[in-house]
């Protein structure tokens, strides 16, 4: 099966081509193309690229498939799978979309502002591009499902849970599944006895316990905003906090803003780029250095938690794109594990700044193995939406 793989986010359209063996899970398909479009602008102006002007997902689509085309000639996709990142109390197990899943994904646009409106978008343009071929959506949320009751519930009063669906859903779901595979595979455990702590950071960055292969606990909750400090969310705040706000006028729309969009590394640091913060720390930035100091405090208190929440780990793993790329992040967090017995190798977490396959980036010495492992979210993808389609 040819499988394109789309993940359409406020600016940008991101794409794969895989091949798949429907009967083969867990094994990477034949990648013959992959690529970004950046140039759908959030505002949706128009920008132009090359001979190219793009300003929106169904543009932004038609230019994907003539890169595409000129690379390997007219291409026939059997499907079409999506990233979708809310799925609410609605979805369990990944979809076959029509208007049905679709209306459901747009009715959770006000737990995922930032994500899921793309997603929608990405999923009507493909539609119209090629009506008929069947799409499928893969929610982030499906993963953490197997969270037990006393870490995905609240404690609020149960009716009021109940009526709005309110618990911990999780996300980063596919980066999480592919990761807790391939960190067993490196280590030679069962994926079905695999312990380990992952910490998937990124712009969006969240923890999960593993245990059994299994999530068991993580990080982001309700909405993508809980848990560690991101790009611009402020992860774990104290609720009072925003009603405090609300008492000096800072409506919906206001917090909404200031929670997605200005907090974390921006907020702390004026920049929400790892690597700018990280040179800028490096050069006596304080703001900087600041920033550095509390995200990376914040992550260590997260995998100590989740240490007793997997009941032992295994590893300790980082993936995403800072968890791959920054290895003074890296340290700044396991350096706070030094109790636990958690320690690095200082020149295998350098030489790890852009990993093009796992490794271990632990000291001898240290009592787990700490890995690096570059994250496939799009294997995740095309291997649901090749279950999906052929289990019809």
């Amino acid at each position: 099966m040819l499988i394109l793989v789309i993940n359409s986010g406020s600016s940008s359209l991101k794409y794969q081509v895989r091949r798949m063996d429907p009967d083969s899970a867990g094994t990477a398909g034949e990648v013959p193309a992959a690529g970004i479009r950046s140039e759908v602008l959030a505002d949706g102006s128009i920008e132009e690229i090359g001979e190219r002007e793009v300003g929106d997902h169904g543009q932004a689509l038609d230019a994907m498939v003539e890169q595409l085309e000129a690379g390997l000639g007219r291409v026939e996709f059997d499907a079409v799978g999506h990233r979708v990142v809310h799925g609410g109390t609605h979805f369990d197990c990944h979809q076959l979309i029509d208007d049905d899943v679709l209306r459901t994904i747009d009715e959770l646009a006000a737990l995922a502002p930032l994500h899921n409106p793309p997603n929608a978008e990405g999923i009507r343009a493909a539609g119209r591009k090629w009506p008929g071929l069947p799409q499928v959506a893969v929610f982030d949320t499906v993963f953490h499902r197997t969270l037990p009751e006393h870490a995905w519930r609240y404690a609020l009063p149960a009716e009021l849970q109940e009526r709005h669906g309110l618990r911990r859903f999780g996300f980063h779901g596919s980066s999480f599944e592919y990761v807790t595979r391939e960190a067993a595979r490196l280590l030679g455990t069962p994926l079905e006895k695999f312990d380990a702590v992952i910490a998937h950071v990124g712009n969006g960055a969240s923890a999960t316990a593993i245990s059994g292969g299994r999530s068991v606990d993580t990080s982001m909750g309700f909405t993508p905003l809980e848990g560690l400090v991101m790009g611009t969310r402020p992860g774990d705040l104290d609720p009072g906090l925003l009603l405090y706000l609300q008492q000096q006028g800072y409506g919906a729309d206001r917090l909404q803003e200031l929670l997605n969009r200005d907090s974390g590394l921006k907020g702390l640091a004026g920049s929400n780029d790892m690597r700018s913060i990280v040179k800028a720390a490096g050069e006596g930035d304080s703001r900087a250095d600041m920033a550095l100091a509390v995200a990376s405090y914040r992550l260590a208190k997260y995998i100590g938690a989740y240490h007793v929440a997997c009941g032992g780990a295994d590893a300790l793993v980082f993936t995403a794109g800072i968890g791959e790329h920054s290895a003074e992040f890296r340290r700044r967090t396991v350096d706070r594990l030094d109790m636990l017995g958690v320690r690095l190798d200082a020149d295998a977490n350098a030489a790890a700044e852009d990993p093009q396959e796992p490794c271990t980036i632990s000291a001898a010495e240290s009592v787990i193995p700490v890995l690096v492992v570059p994250t496939e979210e799009e294997q995740i993808i095309a291997e649901a939406t090749a279950a999906v389609v052929t289990s019809r």
